[in-house]
């Protein structure tokens, strides 16, 4: 195919996926920053585990409040936070007692990065986009994965090579190249590869992997369907996960036509 019918090609299929949003998103797009994170009080509930930096230390502290103030200078207008939808209540109440100079901020991200730049961007609230009812359903995969231990080897020394990888970033890097690491093209590529990866296991049987990497996929989907609800246009979006949701959620926002993304490294 010619560049001048490739060009032609996308121009055309650019202009079919208009009329699947509303009319008021055709406007103009919505601007997102997704910021991906390690879990800074590390509950330990990812499959890739590491140790992780302090950010309670005044060195860290005082590169949290730099950084939240270069976020909130962007003005946004809502700011999205990985938390249970059902604690909406009793997240913003802490909220409120925060703004009021009732509450120390604690070690989560909500709070060390969620709360401050909310407050200095001027909002109300803060926002939940995470979804809990939807997890990655990946137990009859690693049921399948017992009777394929020469594969499951493979796996389990990948997922601790890269565990190691990322320990040995929080011991040896500053916060900010820690974070930098986290928005990374390579460490995105990577996440997303694992699912890929293991979505052959038990094909044209169980489908046990498909059925798996689906399921994580459907829970990032969920999440972007609310991230969307806020982001529409005009709007200025910060939102804060685990970058085991931000490396999908951002090949999601680089395909959505209703929004732009905002590059993370240039902030971080």
């Amino acid at each position: 195919m010619t560049p001048s019918r490739t060009r032609r090609l996308a121009l055309a299929l650019a202009l079919t996926l208009l009329p699947l949003a509303s009319p008021a998103e055709t406007a103009a797009p919505a601007e997102v920053l997704l910021l991906g994170v390690f879990h800074f009080t590390n509950p330990g509930r990812d499959v890739v585990q590491s140790e992780v930096t302090d950010v309670l230390t005044p060195e860290n502290q005082a590169y949290l409040e730099a950084l939240t103030d270069r976020i909130a200078a962007r003005a946004p207008t809502a700011v999205l936070l990985e938390y249970d939808r059902a604690q909406d209540e009793a997240v913003n109440a802490r909220y409120q007692q925060y703004l009021a100079g009732e509450y120390e901020l604690g070690v989560n991200e909500i709070f060390q990065l969620g709360f401050r730049i909310a407050r200095k961007a001027g909002l109300e609230r803060v926002h939940s986009f995470d979804e809990r009812e939807v997890h990655w359903a990946a137990a009859p995969m690693m049921e399948r994965l017992e009777q394929m231990p020469e594969r499951k080897a493979r796996l389990d020394a990948s997922i601790e090579a890269v565990g190691e990888e990322i320990t040995a970033m929080h011991r040896e890097l500053p916060l900010n190249e820690v974070l930098r690491g986290l928005n990374s093209a390579e460490l995105d590529r990577w996440n997303r590869s694992m699912y890929i990866a293991t979505n052959d296991i038990g094909a044209a049987e169980g489908f046990e992997g498909a059925a798996a990497s689906a399921s994580w996929w459907h829970r990032n989907f969920r999440m972007y369907g609310l991230l969307q609800t806020h982001a529409r246009p005009g709007a200025r979006v910060v939102a804060i996960a685990g970058q085991g949701h931000t490396a999908i959620l951002r090949r999601f926002l680089a395909d959505d036509p209703g929004r732009v993304a905002v590059d993370p490294l240039e902030l971080l």
